[in-house]
């Protein structure tokens, strides 16, 4: 597009010369220029940006990948000290389990506090005796 201040040539005018032509044609080339080494500085620019980009975002993964191998290496070591810990529970739990099993057999041998049978004490010999002894005293009477 064309401003007002430029100058706009018409080729199809027979009035340009050779001179305007080239005149025209070097004006051209030094825009041209121009715009390659804006275009340039652009671009590289651009690249600049990218790659800074990038580096942040690398850094922040850099950054986020320290933070969950931090995290990973807490949680292995609480994994570690549960199961230490899961194993000692477990080794309570079963004693405690042979000695309620040790209890309950202790428990079904031994007899009620009223029960006289058994190692010194005979129920038949006890109620002789207790009979040949009340004879006895009545026999002196």
């Amino acid at each position: 597009m064309a401003d007002d201040t430029e100058k706009v040539f018409d080729f199809s005018n027979p009035e340009f010369t050779r001179e305007d032509l080239v005149t025209t044609l070097n004006e051209m080339v030094l825009e041209y220029r121009k715009l390659s080494h804006s275009f340039k500085e652009v671009k590289a620019e651009k690249e600049n940006c990218a790659t800074s980009t990038e580096l942040v975002g690398s850094n922040n993964m850099q950054d986020a990948l320290n933070k969950l191998e931090t995290e990973n290496s807490e949680l292995r070591s609480r994994s570690e000290e549960m199961l230490y810990e899961n194993q000692r529970l477990a080794g309570i739990i079963s004693s405690w389990t042979r000695s309620f099993a040790s209890l309950h057999k202790l428990h079904g041998a031994t007899k009620p506090s009223c029960d006289r049978t058994g190692l010194g004490y005979n129920s038949d010999e006890g109620s002789n005796r207790n009979k040949q002894h009340s004879r006895t005293e009545k026999d002196r009477v």
